[in-house]
């Protein structure tokens, strides 16, 4: 198959976060399956625009934000949507990581226009919402574009209701879950005491409560170093004047974005990996991390949470900065339990999270009648 993929953004410091990485992820899988793959989006921050991303061909055109203020839901591509215009009848489905954007809603109702298959996939993106402006765009194209959907792929059950709500005719759902590949490094064979928090800096992602379980604990276990990789939206500027306020003596760090090829080799250098953040469908940090034997800490309101109670893979919290607190003082303490839970880890993403099995799954959905 000739198979398009539209998303909203690439960048070198991964700023669009999760949908991105799951994008790229399944295009290769798909690529290496034999089809003909092409990824469309907006670009920022390359010295040099790339004509792929991670192996996969791109079609990449420079976005504009309409206003600051909108985020990522204001950002506009004419060069982009001309290129969709132009190479769309080409293509034998267009697989859109659909956001109320001006990127990927467009992108949907143009394969419609020409229709051509598409299939949705939100990524927690689409749900219900209060607001005048996802109330309009809804009325206006998000319920259009999901009830012409071939296919609309969901994480969750969860997400499945939320879409429910959103318009009640949608396509028929797919519940297709992300996937890791095998990892292409190893744990540091003798990993430093390190608790990492990887991910943007973002109030959704609650990297406060990380810093203050990590100045909590600094005291009490001098050998262990805490680490934030990540690009600032926001919570920059109150995560570094916690730390510097604090006595940690260098022991809790910001290092700023990487880049998404770099993401697994800094992961394989820590020894915990910590997610706070609420509501986070479905991280692809937190499979990456397991997939490379770390113990994870996540909230009871991650997507994720259930499997990873159920295989014991990592700890499991509230939304206090108590409990997470505790559960980080838990794994610092008993070195037995990291490992086996790392172990276990691995076990779950091998038997659940393969790229295999959502390679397999999207092809299916794709090619269903």
């Amino acid at each position: 198959m000739k198979i398009a993929h539209v998303v909203t953004l690439i960048s070198p410091d991964a700023a669009y976060g999760g949908p991105t990485r799951v994008a790229v992820n399944q295009c290769s899988a798909l690529q290496d399956a034999g089809h003909e793959v092409t990824i469309f989006a907006t670009h920022r921050g390359f010295d040099s625009k790339p004509d792929s991303v991670g192996g996969v061909p791109a079609v990449l055109r420079r976005g504009y934000f309409l206003h600051p203020g909108l985020g990522f839901a204001g950002l506009l591509s004419p060069g982009l949507l001309w290129e969709l215009l132009t190479k769309m009848r080409g293509f034998d489905v267009v697989h859109v990581h659909l956001a109320r954007d001006l990127v990927t809603l467009p992108a949907a109702l143009l394969a419609r226009l020409f229709r051509v298959r598409f299939v949705t996939q939100t990524h927690g993106m689409v749900d219900r919402s209060d607001r005048r402006l996802a109330r309009v765009i809804d009325a206006v194209a998000t319920r259009t574009v999901l009830a012409h959907a071939h296919r609309c792929l969901c994480l969750t059950p969860f997400e499945s209701r939320e879409l429910d709500l959103v318009d009640p005719h949608h396509g028929p759902v797919e519940i297709v879950p992300n996937g890791v590949p095998t990892p292409g490094c190893d744990p540091h064979p003798s990993r430093p005491l390190e608790v990492l928090f990887l991910a943007r800096l973002h109030h959704r992602k609650r990297p406060t409560h990380f810093v203050e379980a990590a100045l909590r604990l600094a005291p009490r276990f001098p050998t262990a170093t805490f680490a934030l990789v990540g690009p600032d939206e926001g919570e920059g500027a109150p995560v570094r004047r916690s730390i510097d306020e604090s006595a940690a003596g260098g022991r809790v760090a910001v290092e700023g974005p990487i880049s998404p090829d770099d993401s697994l080799r800094r992961m394989a250098r820590a020894s915990v990996y910590v997610l706070p953040s609420i509501n986070e469908p479905f991280p692809m940090s937190v499979l990456e991390a397991m997939s490379l034997g770390l113990p994870v800490i996540v909230t009871d309101t991650c997507g994720l949470a259930d499997a990873i109670r159920e295989a014991r893979a990592g700890l499991v919290v509230g939304p206090g900065e108590d409990e997470l607190s505790s559960a980080l003082e838990t794994l610092l303490t008993d070195s037995e339990l990291r490992e086996e839970m790392g172990k276990n880890g691995q076990r779950l993403v091998r038997s659940r999270f393969s790229m295999e099995k959502v390679r397999d799954q999207l092809i299916e959905a794709y090619a269903a009648r």
